[in-house]
């Protein structure tokens, strides 16, 4: 007796997602994946139904699709440079949301604004520029006890909120 696509279909369905389903581990992918392959099976069922067992043929083309996928998924699916970064930082076991960065930057831009121009050419020449205070003090024509001290009165303003304190070296916190 032959049996009809239709009747393949009806009867098989189950059976084909499951296995799908087991493949790939998400239940969305495998019916995406099964319907691909019904739909190339349908093409080609004159030929398939000749098979000896019409159900084996269909599951390899199941097998194939998956196969397939994650292959063409690798090459076709592009990660933003953001996505890897917080991949990595999964991995390290942190996950830091962007919004928080960007609402520290903008309190932390704030509070420069109300230091001295000093205070802040100086936290700008060692944080930013990575200078050391000998070359911070050639730069502004003071000494170097006199960088430290415009650093330490800096830092000490901007300490008034306890999130800016994890932005500070450990050493100009005591």
């Amino acid at each position: 007796m032959v049996v009809t696509f239709e009747q393949f279909a009806m009867a098989r369905l189950p059976s084909l997602l499951r296995y799908a389903v087991v493949l790939t581990g998400d239940r969305d992918l495998a019916q995406d994946i099964v319907q691909e392959v019904l739909a190339r099976a349908q093409v080609r069922w004159r030929r398939i139904s000749e098979a000896e067992v019409p159900e084996a043929y269909v599951r390899r083309m199941v097998l194939n699709e998956y196969l397939s996928w994650r292959r063409s998924w690798a090459v076709r699916h592009v990660h933003a440079v953001g996505e890897r970064l917080v991949d990595l930082d999964d991995a390290r076991g942190g996950v830091r949301d962007h919004a928080d960065g960007v609402v520290m930057a903008d309190v932390l831009w704030k509070r420069l604004a109300t230091l001295g121009r000093k205070q802040r050419a100086v936290l700008v020449l060692r944080y930013y520029e990575q200078l050391e205070d000998e070359q911070i003090a050639d730069l502004l024509g003071c000494s170097p006890a006199t960088v430290r001290s415009h650093a330490s009165r800096a830092l000490k303003t901007l300490r008034l909120s306890p999130e800016l304190m994890e932005r500070i070296p450990a050493e100009e916190k005591s």
